[in-house]
């Protein structure tokens, strides 16, 4: 996400490409790629250990199976997960399964299992793996590019790697993880266009194609694809891009930014962006419109609708399957042991259990009096309340100090976040915080680089002008302040210490991560609050 700089100003131009920025972007590069490579082996240590479908895998996994095979997901018959788990995998039926969520998630499961083989636990989760390990290279480029640092660049990719909500759902095949991975490649994309059209502007050129923002509808529309809260995420980032857009426009005087701007940025921004995600949504489907297998495939046919061509009666059926994917979602209330109010997510008050077995002693391989084998997704837990306590942070510099980089994390953080507080009586989990997990980690790297000082973070000036580095900005404490000096050293010696506390809290979390046996005393000792059990 680093191959160029953007210009000082709206009014001034300089060189884009110059040697020392192709040499910071080969040095991001290196970076992301080393702790890409450290967080890929974390999650491939061990990753087939549990043989077993893993929470929600009894149902994703088994769907990215049938539609490798059919095209759709299918039905199975009662209990069919020990057959399954045996290497048993062609019991399905020959029935459509009636599922809520798109199909683009299950796919990629199921391309797994295509090039491991479905009756291997590795294969059952060699997706997800990589595709989380994916998100973390692309964090690493995206803050640098962000905040201009890439020390900061590589502390949210280091997070990431060693969090445990990242690492869980990297190691097991639900959905979330890779509408989380489409969600920030989309923001990247997006980052990339603005970047691209403040350069072409100081350089007096025309914007041109916005290719990035049509990548970033591509993406969106696959986040869409993967599960229906994308929709939210497209609404916030549509937002975002435009404000941007008007933002340019006001730097440049432009008199008349606002109106100019809705027709010039804002109605070409929609059109680059919501209709590019809806194609991208329907050829999604492509499976099911091709098979006669698909839930509710045939619907139009008796419901009145026989005469009409056939393109229009697969359309109807289709929209038919969706209203009633829409009812299960508004109606989900039933009771769930781990679910959790979006209230305490942040805070990961309630975290999911997905995996739990207990042995007494001398059972499969326990030493002790007793044994258990968890995976928790729960969050490293001083990452994630540092994260929270910055988001206040964020919300001064963003207003008072009109920082646009605090305004952009916190609208990812929204995205994924704030419409679920309109449905504080359904059933939902903290598990689907991962969504949203890389623009936590990038509001706690933000204030960390503002107690370490200018030299790793740069802050916009109040009046808009950028400064030499991709983020731009002015110093937040004036060149030479002695007093700032000696409040960077303590700052720096904060974040140092908190980063050692984070990497400590993370290996005692390990074992409970990553599912390995350990005496049952010992899991209690990671029980840290009542609301955990």
């Amino acid at each position: 996400m680093s191959t160029a700089t953007a210009p000082d100003s709206v009014g001034r131009t300089r060189a884009v490409h110059l040697p020392a920025d192709a040499h910071t972007a080969v040095a991001a590069w290196i970076t992301a790629l080393l702790i890409g490579a450290f967080a890929l082996m974390l999650r491939l240590h061990r990753l087939g250990a549990v043989k077993t479908l893993i929470f929600d895998e009894t149902y994703y996994v088994k769907d990215g199976y049938t539609l490798t095979q059919r095209g759709v997901e299918m039905d199975w018959p009662e209990n069919p997960n020990p057959a399954f788990e045996a290497g048993d995998v062609s019991t399905f039926l020959d029935s459509g399964a009636y599922v809520v969520h798109p199909p683009l998630g299950k796919w990629l499961i199921g391309l797994g299992q295509m090039a491991l083989g479905a009756d291997d636990p590795v294969g059952w989760r060699i997706s997800a793996a990589v595709a989380g390990t994916i998100s973390i290279i692309a964090a690493v480029l995206i803050v640098r590019r962000l905040l201009g640092s890439l020390l900061l660049g590589a502390l949210t990719g280091f997070f990431m790697a060693i969090d445990g909500a990242h690492l869980v759902h990297s190691r097991t095949s639900l959905l979330d993880l890779f509408l989380m991975v489409f969600v920030l490649l989309a923001f990247g994309a997006l980052l990339l266009d603005r970047d691209r059209a403040d350069a072409r502007i100081a350089s007096g050129l025309p914007l041109g194609a916005r290719g990035w923002r049509l990548t970033a509808g591509v993406l969106l529309g696959a986040a869409c694809s993967v599960k229906w809260s994308g929709l939210y995420v497209l609404a916030f980032f549509g937002i975002l891009t435009v404000v941007w857009d008007w933002m340019r426009r006001r730097r440049a005087r432009d008199p008349h930014w606002f109106t100019r701007g809705f027709v010039r940025d804002a109605i070409p921004a929609f059109l680059q962006t919501v209709p590019v995600a809806a194609l991208v949504y329907l050829a999604s489907w492509t499976g099911w419109f091709v098979s006669d297998d698909g839930w509710g495939r045939r619907w139009a046919e008796s419901n009145g609708h026989a005469s009409a061509p056939g393109p229009v009666r697969a359309l109807i059926s289709w929209w038919h399957y969706h209203q009633e994917a829409y009812r299960f979602h508004v109606g989900l209330d039933s009771g769930h042991t781990y679910e959790a109010s979006p209230l305490g997510w942040l805070l990961q008050l309630r975290p999911t259990l997905f995996l739990f077995t207990s042995s007494e002693h001398g059972q499969n391989g326990c030493t002790a009096q007793s044994c258990a084998e968890v995976i928790t997704s729960v969050g490293n837990p001083v990452l994630w309340w540092a994260a929270a306590l910055s988001i206040p942070v964020l919300l001064v510099t963003a207003v008072w100090r009109r920082d646009g980089r605090a305004a952009a994390i916190l609208t990812g953080i929204g995205a994924g976040y704030l419409p679920w507080l309109m449905y504080l009586n359904r059933t939902v989990f903290t598990f689907y915080t991962i969504v949203f997990e890389p623009f936590m980690v990038m509001a706690l790297v933000y204030v960390l680089g503002l107690l370490i000082g200018p030299r790793l973070l740069r802050a916009r000036a109040r009046r808009g002008k950028r400064a030499a580095s991709p983020a731009g900005g002015a110093a937040l404490f004036a060149a030479g302040d002695e007093k700032a000096a000696g409040r960077r050293q303590v700052g720096a010696a904060a974040a140092g210490s908190l980063t050692c506390l984070i990497i400590l809290v993370s290996a005692f979390f390990w074992p409970v991560w990553t599912g390995e046996m350990i005496p049952y005393e010992q899991w209690q000792w990671r029980i840290w609050l009542d609301s955990w059990s």
